[in-house]
């Protein structure tokens, strides 16, 4: 047993170790693109504090009580989406004008839907995980009440990949799938900013997404192919857009996380931003918490990534933070004395420890 929570807390620290660089690259290359010119790069560092501040303390309150900090984030996110209906605290454009200024609020709504689940995977009595699982369905309610299907739609498919991890033991093959969906939803935001899609699945998608939103994302394709590294700087995507400058009401942002980091950061900005991702899809399957936990996380960080592929969900502090709370809760280590860690196998559950009554007896008499 301890050589195996030995391995546990070395894999902890090459996944601590490997975000805390990527995070250090991401704000050094932000400074980097936004040096010599007139950006304002304080809404990416800003952004990087809060995935780094609310994973730090969902590690903490994961290990002490990660149940009840989960169940309460899920309260606190939904109530947070309930009472700002028109959009996240620091929107500056009217949800009639600019797309996807409702996509904060569905992501927040996703956020508490993955935290609900969660809390169900990991709470031990039948009726507390009814209850929880109950609660993710309501949430999943409330945000297609809201006016946002698309919200209603991802908490739904975070409750179904709940439901169903709850029975798969091979975490890596899950977490896998759901990184190449979040792949085809950003190589499809590109071919649609490069028009390489048939006319009528282009037509058939421009409904929902809007032609405005479109146009926004062809604006970041010329500027990322004018300034291929160093992008245009942060901030700036409102003063060289000739989309966002026409547009009445608009926040100035092209409505996806990707081609904002195109724009204004270049290839480079891309990249670092989808490692972002990718460690934290590292982080879950080096979790020692239980299958059924990291996928339910997973499939909520997944859909807050499509999300934020189509909308402006991440330009948001309480969506950020939410995120890396979530990360940190389903990455947490188990406090000590709780057994020995399930390992990125993909075995669920704790094994039990010697001599302990569900040992007891296994060998048979005698």
């Amino acid at each position: 047993m301890a050589e195996s929570v030995r391995r546990g807390s070395e894999r902890g620290n090459a996944s601590d170790a490997a975000g805390a660089l990527i995070l250090a690259a991401c704000a050094v290359w932000s400074l980097i693109s936004a040096a010599g010119r007139e950006t304002r790069p304080e809404g990416v560092l800003l952004a990087l504090l809060a995935v780094a501040a609310g994973f730090a303390c969902g590690r903490i309150c994961g290990t002490l009580l990660p149940v009840a900090t989960a169940t309460g984030a899920a309260l606190a996110a939904l109530l947070l989406a309930l009472l700002w209906r028109h959009g996240m605290p620091g929107a500056t454009a009217a949800e009639d004008h600019a797309p996807g200024q409702s996509g904060a609020a569905a992501a927040l709504l996703v956020l508490a839907a993955g935290c609900a689940c969660c809390a169900a995977a990991g709470a031990g009595r039948r009726v507390s995980v009814t209850a929880l699982r109950l609660l993710a369905l309501g949430i999943a309610g409330a945000s297609l009440a809201l006016g946002s299907a698309a919200g209603s739609a991802a908490a739904l498919g975070v409750l179904v990949c709940s439901l169903a991890a709850a029975r798969t033991r091979r975490r890596l093959l899950g977490l896998g799938a759901l990184a190449l969906v979040a792949g085809l939803v950003v190589g499809a935001s590109w071919a649609m900013a490069e028009e390489v899609l048939p006319e009528r699945l282009t037509v058939s998608l421009e409904g929902p997404l809007t032609r405005n939103r479109v146009e926004l994302w062809q604006d970041a394709a010329r500027l990322t192919a004018r300034h291929p590294v160093l992008g245009i700087g942060p901030g700036r995507f409102d003063e060289l857009s000739p989309t966002a400058r026409r547009s009445l009401g608009s926040d100035g942002k092209p409505h996806s996380a990707p081609w904002q980091q195109a724009a204004e950061q270049g290839i480079v900005g891309v990249v670092l931003l989808g490692a972002a991702f990718g460690w934290l899809l590292y982080a879950l399957w080096r979790s020692p918490r239980s299958t059924a936990v990291v996928l339910a996380a997973g499939a909520t960080l997944t859909a807050v990534a499509v999300l934020a592929s189509v909308g402006n969900a991440l330009s948001f502090t309480p969506v950020t933070a939410g995120a890396g709370l979530l990360a940190g809760l389903a990455s947490a280590r188990r406090p000590i004395g709780a057994g020995e860690p399930c390992g990125p196998d993909g075995e669920d559950g704790v094994r039990p420890r010697p001599g302990s009554p569900r040992t007891a007896g296994a060998a048979g008499p005698g």
